[in-house]
């Protein structure tokens, strides 16, 4: 006999973990998942298995939220962007140049503002299970490269759905345009937008540079993305299956920046094969143009939060 326990459904101590994402079946988020389940069953000797529904099959990220917030579905990625309506210490990942490098920035995630980013989440039935690299976010433009600020003004940026984000861009001096991201392709075709912003990654295999032919690497964002776990579901979970699925993600979270930092390497080279511009820009201007942006915070919660990444 079958037991539906919110979004995993149990044959005696058997659970299956439901997991639904956006993201196309060649992305590194997506390889790291199913090597989530191939670990999850390891450990666990069969007796835990993971489905995977990808390609937005579940609906929009924001759908995916809501099912598992019910217990409907066990598990979804999302961008930590929108995670800031839920709880606003995320917003710190919008803001440009809060980290000085790679380096920098796994070391705040590894630490125990990282882990009490993702404890945040838990008021809102949401259990942050761990952070996927995502890279650094840059502009790509449909009819004019990008070498400094100035050359943002004027132009309409698609951006993700994030108050924060919205602000960066137009910190820079374009006019920020949320879009979903299933929606972009047509939009940029269109003259909807007249470019956005993303990893090389996303921008290689969303085929926008088809379109938007110049990529400014200014690196103005680290947007990781986050593994959640339906509260409901994680509560629904004894111990040791719980133990399972934490050394599971620990393991996938490994796997997901070697093929991060492989994937980053080869996109930019097809990119630049199929004749796209690819800009390296003087970064300071774009930091200079998001002082005042940044001097905004003074004397917030996130403020503080910036502050101690600063030192770290």
């Amino acid at each position: 006999m079958l037991i539906s326990c919110g979004g995993s459904t149990k044959r005696n101590e058997n659970v299956v973990l439901r997991l639904g994402h956006s993201l196309d079946v060649q992305h590194s988020v997506h390889k790291a998942m199913v090597f989530l389940g191939e670990r999850l069953t390891e450990y666990s000797n069969g007796q835990m298995t993971v489905k995977i529904y990808a390609g937005g099959q579940l609906g929009t990220e924001r759908e995916m939220l809501e099912l598992l917030q019910i217990g409907s579905l066990a598990m979804t990625k999302v961008s930590a962007s929108p995670l800031e309506g839920f709880a606003p210490a995320m917003q710190i990942f919008s803001i440009p140049y809060v980290f000085r490098d790679n380096a920098h920035f796994w070391k705040v995630l590894n630490s125990d503002i990282g882990r009490s980013l993702l404890e945040g989440l838990e008021s809102f039935r949401l259990k942050g299970m761990g952070y996927y690299d995502a890279g650094s976010r840059s502009f790509y433009t449909t009819n004019k490269p990008i070498h400094a600020p100035a050359d943002l003004k004027g132009l309409k940026i698609r951006v993700l759905n994030s108050p924060t984000a919205v602000k960066t861009v137009r910190a820079m001096g374009a006019a920020a345009t949320p879009v979903s991201w299933g929606e972009l392709y047509t939009a940029l075709q269109q003259g909807v937008v007249d470019g956005a912003e993303n990893n090389p990654p996303s921008y290689y295999i969303s085929r926008h540079y088809e379109i938007a032919g110049y990529y400014s690497l200014d690196e103005h964002t680290a947007v990781p993305d986050v593994l959640l776990c339906s509260l409901h579901v994680w509560d629904s979970l004894n111990p040791q299956q719980q133990e399972w699925l934490e050394k599971a993600m620990a393991d996938s979270v490994i796997y997901q920046r070697k093929l991060w930092e492989q994937s980053t390497k080869d996109s930019l080279a097809k990119v630049i094969e199929a004749g796209v511009e690819v800009i390296y820009p003087d970064k300071q201007a774009f930091v200079d143009a998001v002082k005042p942006f940044h001097d905004s915070f003074a004397n917030s919660p996130v403020g503080d939060l910036m502050a101690e990444i600063g030192a770290m």
